[in-house]
Parts: C-alpha cells; structure tokens; sequence
C-alpha cells in the first residue's frame, strides 16, 4: 500500500514522504491516527500544500527566535549563592531559576526550553543553552556568585 505520511513515523519516514507499507499498518495504524493518508494525486496536492504551509510557518517562527535569540546571547545571569568547601552550592541553580531571572530582565521562556541536564552546583560561570528553534539555540551565561 502505498502512503503519503504528515507527519514523521519512526522507523517508516518524513512528513511528505511517499512510502509503501504493508495494508494492515497503514490500515489499521496510519490512516486510522492521521499519520498517511492514501497516496492518490488528490492527496499528494494536499501535502504539497501542507508542506509549503509549513515552511512558510517555520520560517517565521525562524526569524522570531532568531530576534529572541540576539537578546538572550546580550543577557549575563548572576546568582548570589551560599556556598560551602570546595565551592559548593549550599543549593542549586536549576531552570527555573534562570527562567525566573530571565523574566526578570523582560524575556519570558519557558522553563522545559532551557536546557540544563543537571541544576548547577558549584560557583563559577556556566553557558546554558536554551532551545528556542531546531535551528535556533543560543546560549546564557550563568555566574554564580558566593554570598
């Protein structure tokens, strides 16, 4: 059975993608989710709309984060912690945190889209990246300062 996928499907492909799949997954799994739909010439026009729809879209939210992005890279954080020996943190600095401080400065983001895998707990400076774009990622620089 041959499909036209919206949306990417691990392991089968990419948004747009013409595919052939066996009848009983496009069938019972991808038709039924609105993942495919059936590839007639009605449908490729359809995702052929979509798809410019789409890159249209991206391309603005591109150029958004990408203004977002020149006043995140301006922005230094410092943060006032006390610390024990050996310069730990008594505390952490953990995304919220510098969400807090971002906001504070006048840019609102979302705590998920910083990327922090552990929170920060020794003094120093940190570059944190925050995810704004799949191409946009832009990094704060974090001091933490002992009090």
């Amino acid at each position: 059975m041959q499909v036209i996928l919206r949306e990417d499907v691990d392991k089968v492909g990419k948004a747009g993608q013409v595919v052939s799949v066996k009848d009983g997954f496009g069938r019972n799994f991808l038709l039924p989710r609105g993942l495919a739909y059936p590839a007639t010439e009605s449908n490729k026009k359809r995702v052929a709309a979509e798809a410019t729809r789409h890159l249209t879209k991206d391309a603005g939210h591109q150029a958004e984060a990408e203004a977002l992005a020149a006043r995140i890279a301006a922005v230094d954080l410092t943060f006032t912690m006390q610390a024990g020996e050996g310069d730990k943190l008594f505390g952490s600095v953990t995304s919220s945190d510098i969400a807090a401080k971002l906001a504070e400065a006048g840019i609102t983001i979302d705590k998920r889209l910083i990327e922090l895998p552990e929170p920060i707990k020794l003094l120093g400076v940190s570059r944190v990246p925050v995810r704004l774009h799949r191409a946009v990622r832009p990094e704060v620089r974090v001091w933490v300062v002992k009090a």
